[in-house]
């Protein structure tokens, strides 16, 4: 019975509407609660302003930690180390790079990344995974192909011919390239289990150290078949040709990623990662049929073996481009677009509550956990901004006998205390954004100094504008079925 319930269309639309439906609940509550019960929406927003202040310590600790770790692993030689290690010459690197529309030169700056790798065999072979119905592309990867042939093992090209079932995007096109990769493969009778899959976004320039990391790390690793491996993408590599809101927004974003990188039991990599072919092929490749993908394919690999599961991070450095669309209010509106698409996320959430219920061999608790995780991400995402910033002022305006109360007089100069105090822990964020900008040569002149510091005033506008505002949108659109397209973030 709980089979057929979660196979029906009735179930779908109430897995999909159980986070959007509490994000509207939890902004509008100090609204509709207050005239009946303000103390409830005081003590709610106490609640959760402290909640926030243990985030924002946690993220400052766990940032200053990765920050750590990755100042210790640039000193260790990997590629020397793997000359030591027999199994390393059986390892066959295939970079999937997939792209849709994007410039010829921004893939050529992401191949040459590749060619400075110390990766010291002659086993990496380049993936170009385009799509077959954008225009002149086979023109397009002639000359990458003429251009890089002689710097890798081979260099693969995959025309990627979008078929009914399937969605736009990288989903759908991975999964057409690699399994391209696995017939190669097959034809060989090389062993899945030695073919590492990296999928590389187009604008992502792995460090010369990326490969010999995860190479070594793989091999160290006794259940490295169940797991996936990632380092921070810091979306630093045009960061002084953006505007000055997405500057803001790409720092921020750099450090929580950071952050999350040491996070160990709560990783799932994002954006640009590596696993084995074995694993993506057990699972049976990227679902074509959705549209954010990195976090799903970690799902559906959770849902297949378990906890075994897991993503392992590698202390080294990816430098990627944020957002840029050219002017002011194009790249807003890109930005604002990417944001909504990463927000669509949540519709993994149907997914893997009807997982929970299809995969009894699986352990409950640990299921939970993964889900309450994937929710308590999503939720916060959409109401962080509406609770912190307005919320407190709303039940001693709406209820006036309230604000006669201690508490209806406390509660805004308690909020306000508490953001105050989290909000010095942007010092931190200052100091690790430079530092980790000198790490990938890109140096603040001394003239910029105080705007870096003056910007971050603006920080809760941008939060609203490129966070929460895109990631409501997403939500109230996934609430209704109005499903989202996938649309190219341009960076010129």
């Amino acid at each position: 019975m709980v089979n057929y319930l979660v196979n029906t269309t009735l179930a779908q639309r109430f897995f999909d509407a159980i986070i959007p439906v509490l994000s509207w609940v939890v902004i509008t509550l100090p609204l509709w609660l207050s005239p009946f019960h303000p103390a409830v929406v005081a003590y709610f927003i106490i609640s959760f302003d402290l909640y926030f202040l243990y985030k924002a310590v946690s993220t400052a600790y766990f940032a200053t930690l990765s920050y750590r770790y990755i100042q210790l692993n640039q000193n260790v030689p990997f590629a020397k180390k793997l000359l030591n290690l027999p199994k390393a010459k059986q390892i066959k690197h295939f970079i999937i790079i997939p792209n849709f529309k994007e410039p010829l030169y921004k893939l050529e700056q992401t191949i040459q990344a590749l060619q400075k790798s110390d990766y010291p065999y002659k086993n990496i072979f380049l993936v170009l995974a385009f799509e077959s119905r954008e225009l002149e592309v086979r023109k397009k990867a002639r000359k990458l192909q003429v251009k890089f042939r002689q710097s890798f093992t081979d260099i693969i090209i995959t025309y990627h011919p979008l078929l009914p079932a399937e969605v736009p995007g990288k989903a759908s096109n991975q999964t057409f390239a690699a399994k391209q990769v696995k017939e190669i493969i097959t034809k060989n009778n090389w062993r899945m289990q030695d073919c590492l899959i990296t999928i590389c976004d187009a604008d992502s320039c792995l460090s010369a150290k990326y490969l010999s990391c995860l190479t070594h790390g793989y091999l160290k690793d006794g259940r490295r078949l169940y797991h996936f491996y990632w380092a921070p993408v810091l979306l630093y590599n045009n960061f002084w040709q953006l505007p000055l809101f997405i500057r803001i927004q790409a720092t921020l974003s750099s450090i929580l990623r950071l952050a999350f990188l040491s996070q160990k039991d709560k990783l799932i990599q994002i954006s640009t990662y590596s696993t084995n072919l074995w694993l993506l092929n057990k699972v049976k490749f990227w679902d074509v049929d959705i549209i954010p993908e990195d976090w799903h394919i970690f799902y559906q690999a959770f849902f297949t073996f378990g906890e075994k599961i897991r993503t392992i991070p590698l202390f080294t450095l990816v430098n990627g481009d944020a957002v840029n669309s050219g002017g002011l209010l194009k790249t807003s509106g890109s930005r604002y677009e990417q944001e909504k698409r990463w927000a669509w996320g949540v519709s993994d959430i149907s997914y893997v509550l009807k997982k929970f219920f299809s995969t009894p061999k699986i352990n409950a608790f640990v299921k939970l956990r993964r889900i309450i995780f994937l929710m308590e991400t999503h939720l916060l995402w959409t109401t962080s901004f509406f609770i912190l910033t307005v919320s407190a002022s709303v039940p001693p305006l709406i209820n006036p006998v309230f604000k006669r109360t201690v508490l209806g007089f406390l509660l805004p100069k308690l909020s306000g205390f508490i953001l105050t105090f989290a909000s010095l822990l942007l010092i931190l964020y200052i100091y690790l954004d430079y530092q980790l900008r000198i790490k990938l040569n890109h140096k603040i002149k001394i003239t910029s100094l105080p705007l870096m510091f003056i910007q971050w005033y603006l920080l809760p506008l941008v939060s609203f504008i490129f966070s929460s505002l895109p990631a409501l949108d997403a939500h109230t659109r996934l609430l209704f079925g109005k499903k989202i397209k996938y649309k190219v973030t341009e960076k010129i």
